[in-house]
């Protein structure tokens, strides 16, 4: 193998490649790590990059009635807090080299993906319309799948527009066949129960290309403190539907290690990259929890 990775995350990938681990976070640019893959090993790729802001992601985390900050209280109150956690990434690329930098990352998950493999990339208003253009030219327009609507309620409210409150996941296959596990997915209630008989209604039906998931609580014990935490029940229905046990689960964008935690809980291989220490850190964690929990 080569690439830019430093031997022992060279040591690592080829460990996971050859199933004597099932799965490693590399602390490196994803285009070391790509660089680094043979051509078609990867079952499943869910990428979630940076969503071309203009400015740094960050997210603090506190905790009220202590340290030596203050913020206003009830009724004008003084309130003590103190910072427990501060994780930001840079955001500020501007367009034109934002795309270009996804380009190259997309082209070698193209690689690397297996004939059966799949794409989910993950992008928001901003840039949702020049991926998939960008992803037309990779993959083929052929190859397209879904537009997939993440739909939630909760954060600000706009005053002058309709309040934006929903991503996009644009998924894409390799070849001319690829993986659906329709029966692995989750069911969702009929909104309309009455009109399917009581069977159909017990079972649920298959999600269409709309869903309605709430994002990462706030306070909920699955929040890391990462800007962007993607919530586990969204990677945890892609994983499902599109990957197979014992299959090989790629994010080059890893953050928090939300799909390696999805990938590990359903018993898949993973390989995660970021070049955020702090993100590797968070993601490590989670992932040797999995690990000591067992299945």
């Amino acid at each position: 193998m080569s690439g830019g990775l430093d031997p022992a995350a060279r040591e690592a990938v080829e460990a996971v490649l050859a199933g004597r681990v099932p799965g490693v976070v590399v602390e490196a640019d994803n285009l070391d790590l790509l660089a680094a893959l043979p051509d078609g090993v990867v079952d499943l790729a869910y990428a979630d990059p940076p969503f071309a802001t203009g400015a740094p992601r960050r997210l603090q985390s506190i905790r009220l009635g202590a340290g030596d900050r203050e913020r206003p209280g009830f009724r004008g109150r003084a309130t003590p807090y103190e910072v427990t956690s501060d994780l930001a990434y840079d955001d500020g690329l501007p367009l034109p080299e934002h795309l270009a930098a996804l380009r190259a990352r997309v082209e070698q998950v193209h690689r690397v993906l297996a004939p059966h493999g799949s794409l989910y990339l993950h992008v928001d208003w901003r840039t949702a319309h020049h991926v998939r253009l960008l992803l037309d030219e990779v993959f083929g327009a052929e190859r397209f799948l879904n537009e997939i609507v993440w739909a939630y309620d909760y954060g600000g409210r706009a005053r002058d527009r309709w309040p934006r409150k929903h991503d996009t996941i644009l998924w894409y296959a390799k070849g001319d066949a690829w993986t659906f596990e329709r029966d692995a997915v989750d069911r969702i209630p009929y909104l309309a129960p009455g009109l399917v008989g009581p069977e159909k209604a017990s079972r649920g039906k298959l999600p269409t290309d709309v869903w309605w998931m709430t994002i990462v609580p706030p306070g909920g014990r699955e929040r890391t403190g990462y800007p962007t935490q993607k919530p586990l029940r969204l990677l945890e229905r892609i994983v499902a539907a599109s990957s197979r046990p014992g299959d090989l689960v790629l994010d080059p964008y890893a953050g928090s290690g939300t799909t390696g935690v999805a990938a590990a809980r359903l018993g898949r291989r993973w390989l995660l990259a970021d070049r955020n220490p702090e993100a590797v850190a968070i993601a490590r964690r989670r992932l040797a929890g999995e690990q000591e929990a067992g299945p």
